[in-house]
């Protein structure tokens, strides 16, 4: 990544944790609230997915094991 983009997203993490005085359970909260009123608007909002030591097709998995020689 460019040295802008970097600026650019360190730029909106100093903002969001300003707005929250550095408290991630304030940020989480207010990601939740946000998720609630998107689903009360009728958006759907989709979980992430699970951990991808549970999924053992997806392709981390295959790139972790991809470097071992059997």
């Amino acid at each position: 990544m460019t040295d802008e983009i970097l600026a650019e997203v360190r730029a909106a993490k100093d903002a969001l944790a300003a707005q929250h005085g550095g408290s991630l359970r304030s940020l989480y909260a207010a990601i939740k609230q946000g998720e609630a009123e998107l689903q009360a608007k009728g958006i759907r909002v989709i979980p992430p997915p699970g951990s991808p030591v549970c999924l053992p097709s997806t392709a981390l998995q295959r790139m972790r094991f991809s470097r071992h020689k059997y």
